[in-house]
């Protein structure tokens, strides 16, 4: 099997590579090459090394006549300008998440006029397409049938591309599944542009000896989950048959919910109150304004009938970077 990962030298890319050399095997065909597309190649060690793995670099619609010249059985498209660059940069926006996200499809589409195959093609959106709309509430609890409103440009972005996923599968040009993805805590590295991005770094930064920035104030619910469960819900979601996927609208995967109060909590039991004393309130509107508009309750039912589930505390969480990703 043929797989190409967008954003694939990012860190959920390189973890879904890993998983995926570790499996062996999707849907029951062996995993014989994978491309990972970012703007630079991939530098871990693990899949420089693999000779299944190789990559491409720089800019994802340009790369892409050069990228489409080869048939995919698979693909993952994870990569897209975040939250925060979205607001900052419209044409960014547009130009790195829809434009690149059409040309990924139709390059698909003709990959399928061509093969006679529809390839696996999972899209990472995310909880960002909720939002409280004027004319439609957000509901307390976002359930797997409540409607989208997204009041973001990155939000707004990911439902059109959900809505184009969709019509591609009913087409038989693909085999559509969307996702959409919680926050991912704690994410390693660098901060991103993300408007979460706090969500990592008040928990990050902290640990490696250094200040922490939070923008909200310490009542606000967020959604998350640990970057393990969140592999797990994309390869659930990617191995599914079509009826157990259950039509062709988005899933929500599992969420944890919980209070950027119990996050720094949950610091302080796990590495020292000195530890989360680290972060200090700044609170930042713009970043309030998008975060807060987010939904931090979810009942998935579609992702627990695919066996899937939210972790279990954001100890937990903690625990999880603190064993694989912590210096």
């Amino acid at each position: 099997m043929h797989v190409l990962i967008t954003g694939g030298a990012g860190f959920l890319g390189t973890l879904l590579a890993r998983a995926l050399l570790q499996r062996g095997s999707l849907r029951g065909r062996p995993v014989t090459r994978i491309l990972l597309a970012d703007l630079a190649p991939t530098s871990h060690p693990e899949l420089t090394a693999d000779p299944r793995v190789r990559s491409d670099a720089g800019d994802l619609l340009d790369r892409m006549d050069t990228l489409l010249a080869s048939d995919f059985d698979a693909v993952f498209h994870l990569a897209s300008a975040v939250s925060g660059e979205c607001e900052a940069d419209f044409g960014l926006g547009l130009r790195s998440n829809l434009e690149a996200s059409r040309r990924l499809l139709e390059g698909l589409r003709a990959q399928q006029a061509r093969t006679g195959q529809a390839p696996l093609f999972f899209f990472a959106s995310s909880v960002a397409v909720y939002g409280s709309d004027a004319a439609v509430a957000l509901p307390r609890v976002v359930r797997d049938d409540t409607l989208p409103t997204p009041q973001s440009s990155y939000g707004i972005h990911k439902f059109i591309c959900e809505q184009l996923v969709a019509d591609y599968t009913r087409k038989g040009f693909i085999d559509g599944r969307a996702a959409r993805l919680m926050t991912v805590s704690v994410r390693p590295g660098r901060p991103n542009g993300a408007a979460s991005g706090f969500l990592s770094g008040i928990v990050r930064e902290p640990l490696a000896g250094v200040e922490a920035i939070c923008p909200v104030a310490p009542s606000t619910e967020v959604a998350l989950a640990s970057p393990a469960t969140t592999i797990n819900g994309i390869l659930a979601v990617a191995e599914a048959s079509r009826e157990d996927f259950g039509g062709r609208t988005a899933l929500n995967l599992p969420a944890l919910t919980v209070s950027v109060a119990q996050m720094l909590e949950a610091l302080a039991d796990q590495a020292g109150a000195d530890v989360a004393a680290r972060v200090r309130l700044q609170p930042d509107p713009s970043v309030a304004r998008i975060v807060g508009g987010w939904p931090s309750r979810f009942e998935s039912e579609r992702a627990a009938r695919l066996g899937l589930r939210a972790d279990a505390s954001f100890g937990d969480v903690i625990a999880q970077y603190r064993r694989d990703c912590a210096v």
